[in-house]
Order: C-alpha cells, then structure tokens, then sequence
C-alpha cells in the first residue's frame, strides 16, 4: 500500500508541473451496485461515496482528475431462497482523463484501482468474500459550472474478479458493476492560462 502511495503522489507532482491550472474540491454522491458475470442471482444495491478530487488541466479542453473516494459497494445476492444484502467497502482511486465537450459539459474515462477496506456478508458459510484488490475501468459524463460546481454520471466496470471464496452454490468469478451519480464542487488554486 505504501509503494502504490508513493507511485500515486509521484504521478501527482510530475503531473502538477506540466499542468496549465490545478484545482482541488469535494465530491459525494449515490452508488447503484450489482455484480455481473459468474452464476451470482443479485439484484442492484444502492450506496454512497464520498471524497476528494485533484484536477490539472491542460489548456481549457483537456484534464487530468485523480479522485480518492470511501464507496460502499454490492448487490442483493439470493442466498437460502431470500434476497441479503452483501456489502463491501473500497477506497477507491479513478484517474480519469476529461475533456471538456461545450458549455461547460465534458466527457471521460479511465482506470480505477479499489481498495477493500470492510465487508459485511450475511451468509456465515463465506470467509474472505472479497478480494483485497478491486481493478476497474470507467466512462462518463456531467456538466461543470464556471464556478467550479457539478454534476457526474459515471459507470464503472470491473476487470478483476471479486470472489476470494470457495462454495458450491456461487463461483467466485463475477465482477463489480456500477453507476454513480455525483455532485462535486472543483476549487481553482493555480491557473496559468
């Protein structure tokens, strides 16, 4: 964790001294979780997530926006005939490339590295449901004001399995899938336009 830390704030500072203008702020929003692939029967969990964002831009078109963001994630998984809900907590790190489109929407995408901080299962025959490493890519877009406040839809689709379980009735092999809906306000601290 510390490597990956360090390798996070290295990016930062050699992106920082390239980048035209550099603006942090808050970002909050809802999560609408469901697992996808494998032979899981879930149905879609609404979360939240909440956190911090870093933006360097370059010009008035292109940015770069690394987020740190606690998200609950999962689904209503069928287990012994009824539905349960299985929740897992990530800190969440996207780096997401944005382009600004017209009038202040944009579009973007990028990768996404999860962290697994707690999980909270009702079926006690699974140890270790998830894994500790969640990797995941994402697209979307919102609209960002002139003064810096906004709005997001984004979709993010997993690439690592999450299962770390053994059991006969679920294969470990399925994948996070979700949607966010975010407001975020982004605070200008350099610009050198």
């Amino acid at each position: 964790m510390k490597k990956i830390t360090l390798a996070i704030l290295f990016a930062a500072m050699s992106t920082f001294s390239f980048a035209q203008s550099f603006s942090i702020g808050p970002k909050a929003g809802v999560n609408i979780s469901n697992y996808s692939g494998g032979n899981i029967n879930s149905d879609a969990k609404v979360g939240y997530h909440f956190g911090g964002l870093l933006n360097f831009g370059f010009g008035s078109i292109f940015s770069i926006q690394p987020e740190v963001l606690f998200s609950t994630q999962g689904a209503k998984v069928e287990s012994a005939g009824s539905k349960k809900d299985f929740k897992t907590n990530y800190l969440n790190i996207p780096v997401m490339l944005k382009f600004r489109i017209a009038n202040g929407f944009y579009i973007e995408g990028g990768p996404q590295a999860g962290f697994k901080l707690s999980e909270s299962i009702p079926d006690q025959t699974i140890n270790n449901f998830a894994k500790n490493l969640d990797l995941s890519v994402g697209a979307g877009l919102g609209y960002q004001s002139d003064a810096g406040l906004g709005i997001g839809l984004r979709y993010m689709a997993g690439l690592s399995k999450v299962g770390d379980f053994s059991s006969t009735e679920i294969k470990p092999d399925f994948k996070n899938s979700v949607v966010q809906v975010s407001v975020f306000w982004v605070i200008p601290l350099i610009n050198k336009n």
